[in-house]
């Protein structure tokens, strides 16, 4: 009898490990861009710690304007579209069309990587176990990408890394510790709440904690605590109960199945302390889910060519080989969670970020292994530096920007380091191009844009042309404003071959038309639903039918577009193209941050 199980060897340019957000787009980034990939997640699902089985929600720059753009904004403008009451398995299903339907990615799901080869400082192959066929699946590349989040593939090839907190004098840190230990922020598991018009009772599981009243969350350190109090204000814009944490102060790895079970134990008992346990109003509300998979927010970190700092983000980073940036709160969860809960154990010391701040290339590639990438929470960064770029926006950007840059890499034939030292710029023109914000580059049009006359003023002109695709501040600079029924005209002395339109429309970001719930208006995703909750809408910003004509002659219709940045095949030959506004999604006017001839 042959009892051996399957195997397969693979060949492609790039191999992701990881299917979170980080991971989903660094491979559909890649992809996009002509690279061969497979894409190796350990779940059923894509998502990470947003899909539908954590059900975190995606956070990033708080600033006003600063909100994360490129494929995690065609993802919320794709899923809102498509799922407008946020059914959380559509969400799931949304991730998983954008990169099922690119030719280039192969998916292996419910595949976790377990082997590696390494030759020289180099991996030649990874190995996985994909636990539905009951095979091995063994990837060689060129370029690897681990956004697994546990960095997986450090103790595996050998590639430096760190886990826990560094002293306080290493880097200058005034948010470190007195002393270097192990200690990480901790995970959390989530629970699903839904509002009825009736009563609803609520008997725990015998393993559920109790809390018998309010004094069990309560920490009165006020000028420090981001959460006053550890708040259970459950409603459609209401809590999340984040707090619900535990495991810092063991390790975050071996130990997850452990704290899984305590996560448990609370999460239920917390929602017997809501329910059962004091007024709260929460009579007529009804458990609808809960998580049985533990979100991380820390465990191994990598080691690249620089180690982003808590300096860094204070002083905005200004680096050259900017490729992303951040923006949320040094966040600095403390490591044992609900465990403690006096005086000095606060949920969370919160510093804010006063100005976005850049993240370079070089914090994404590893220092010792020549052809190693990754994204997500295990960048080299400082664990206080970490406790800002760790949430999911941000994670998102770094994960396209890896993927542009693996792609580079392929194309020349070089390691990721090569490409930091030599072709930045196109990987940030790579990225910028497809719609990413880079706060401290300026995006360059093409030279035949620059070359024709338009229909407007010359001042319209300079703030459409200026590469800035976004307003910066509340004056609402860097768009300008046309009617419906209006054309915006591209004129020029000689006809000129026109392969492409590149189009920057309003997102809405002060986010009003897209929902009546507040929590929606950050990223549009929902976790409780109360009465008052409400389907989100196409932001009424967007273009929804224009029309583009050449010398007279009509060469495109879009109708029911919902996407804000727009990229149209045209190849055609002319002197003038014109594109006309014919509806948008609500708005009364059309506000434009880029329209551009390629």
């Amino acid at each position: 009898m042959n009892c051996s199980l399957d195997k397969k060897i693979i060949n492609c340019d790039v191999c992701v490990i990881g299917g979170g957000l980080s991971g989903s787009f660094a491979a559909l980034e890649a992809a996009r861009h002509g690279a061969s990939v497979v894409l190796m997640q350990d779940r059923p699902m894509l998502g990470g710690n947003a899909s539908s089985e954590i059900r975190m929600w995606v956070r990033g720059a708080k600033g006003k304007f600063d909100r994360e753009s490129g494929l995690i904004s065609e993802l919320e403008e794709r899923n809102i579209h498509g799922n407008p009451t946020l059914v959380h398995s559509l969400f799931d299903a949304t991730l998983y069309g954008m990169l099922a339907e690119n030719e280039n990615i192969t998916l292996y799901l419910n595949t976790s990587c377990l082997d590696a080869e390494c030759d020289g400082g180099r991996i030649t192959s990874v190995t996985g176990w994909q636990l539905t066929t009951y095979t091995y699946v063994t990837v060689k590349a060129q370029i690897f990408i681990d956004c697994s989040g546990d960095s997986i593939l450090a103790p595996l090839v050998g590639a430096e890394y760190r886990h826990g907190r560094e002293a306080r004098e290493e880097y200058g840190e005034s948010l470190g510790c007195d002393r270097a230990d192990t200690r990480t922020m901790g995970m959390s598991v989530l629970l699903a709440a839904r509002e009825t018009d009736h009563p609803v009772s609520f008997t725990p599981p015998p393993f559920a904690n109790v809390y018998p009243d309010d004094s069990c969350f309560a920490s009165d350190v006020r000028e420090r605590a981001h959460a006053l109090v550890r708040d259970h204000k459950i409603g459609t814009s209401g809590t999340n109960l984040w707090w619900i944490e535990l495991g810092g102060e063991g390790n975050s790895i071996r130990d997850v199945e452990r704290i899984r079970g305590e996560l448990l134990a609370a999460v239920y008992g917390v929602w017997d302390h809501i329910k059962n346990r004091g007024d709260h109003g929460m009579e007529n509300w009804e458990l609808e889910w809960v998580g049985f998979l533990p979100g991380k927010r820390e465990s191994r970190r990598y080691v690249g060519d620089y180690v982003l700092t808590e300096n860094d983000i204070r002083s905005g980073g200004r680096f050259e080989d900017e490729v992303a940036y951040g923006g949320w709160p040094m966040d600095d969860h403390n490591p044992y969670g609900m465990r403690k809960n006096d005086e000095l154990s606060i949920p969370s010391v919160v510093v804010p970020v006063t100005e976005p701040y850049g993240i370079p290339l070089r914090c994404l590639y590893s220092k010792n292994i020549d052809n190693l990438m990754f994204a997500g929470r295990n960048i080299s960064a400082t664990h206080i530096a970490l406790s800002s770029t760790r949430v999911m926006a941000t994670c998102s950007l770094l994960g396209q920007a890896v993927g542009a840059a693996a792609t580079l890499a392929v194309s020349y034939r070089v390691d990721p380091r090569n490409i930091a030292e030599d072709h930045t710029g196109e990987v940030q023109k790579i990225l910028m191009d497809d719609g990413v914000f880079l706060p401290h580059i300026k995006r360059e049009v093409t030279p035949l844009t620059k070359s024709a006359r338009l229909n407007i003023s010359d001042s319209e002109r300079e703030v459409l042309l200026n590469g800035i695709e976004r307003p910066r501040s509340e004056s609402g600079e860097n768009g300008i404003l046309q009617s419906v029924g209006d054309s915006l005209c591209f004129e020029f002395d000689s006809p000129k071959k026109i392969s492409a339109l590149r189009l920057r429309f309003d997102p809405d970001f002060e986010r009003f038309s897209i929902s009546d719930n507040k929590k929606m208006r950050v990223f549009a995703m929902k976790l409780h639903e109360g009465k008052d909750f409400s389907p989100v809408r196409v932001a009424a910003t967007i273009v929804r039918d224009f029309t583009v004509i050449a010398d007279g002659v009509e060469v495109a219709s879009i109708k029911g577009n919902f996407l804000s940045l727009v990229r149209l095949p045209l190849n055609v030959e002319a002197r003038r193209i014109c594109i006309r506004w014919d509806a948008t999604n609500g708005a009364e006017r059309v506000r434009i941050f880029s329209a551009e001839l390629i």
